[in-house]
């Protein structure tokens, strides 16, 4: 096989790890806000700062670095626009499940297993296959059903938490226990 045709593969599967982590990460950061009420837009404030960083000044420097034109065709612009939206509203979306009780496990497993439909039949609405829908392969469609069903299966049969941790008790000392004899 060839190596130098594989960066695509190591990118792809950077991306996995990254967004397979995103969601407990995200999680983590709403619950470590300590508030109930408000922990999850707060916890959205600092991916939007983070995105910021990453995604603002990050291609900025590049850009400026590499010597790139300023050439900013509305298309692309648009486009780019609408994608960081469609972004932002679906880490939203996970946030607030999340917020009505909605946990990691699940909650990921159902978008990681219906992102994949949604973008087959979106692509495949914009761009039709040739010969129709009739000239897809059947291992294609079974595909999207075992994304399906893997997402269902995983949300009703995922596994119960462990039950919370007892504190431990503190070791008491007096200054008796501790003055040598």
């Amino acid at each position: 096989m060839n190596q130098a045709g594989l960066g695509w593969l190591a990118y792809a599967l950077m991306t996995v790890t990254c967004w397979g982590l995103y969601g407990i990460l995200l999680h983590g950061g709403q619950v470590g806000m300590a508030d109930p009420t408000n922990g999850r837009y707060k916890a959205y404030l600092f991916v939007g700062i983070a995105y910021f960083l990453v995604a603002v000044l990050a291609p900025l420097a590049i850009l400026v670095a590499t010597g790139a034109d300023w050439n900013l065709p509305a298309k692309g612009i648009t486009w780019s626009l609408v994608a960081g939206i469609a972004g932002a509203v679906g880490a939203f979306g996970v946030l607030l499940a999340f917020g009505a009780k909605g946990t990691p496990a699940v909650v990921m497993s159902i978008v990681f297993a219906g992102a994949p439909i949604v973008n087959a039949i979106v692509s495949m609405a914009l761009h039709p296959p040739a010969g129709g829908v009739g000239g897809v392969r059947w291992q294609f469609f079974a595909g999207i059903a075992f994304a399906a069903l893997g997402g269902c299966l995983v949300t009703l049969y995922k596994p119960d938490p462990a039950p919370p941790r007892a504190a431990a008790p503190h070791a008491v000392t007096t200054s008796a226990q501790s003055a040598a004899p």
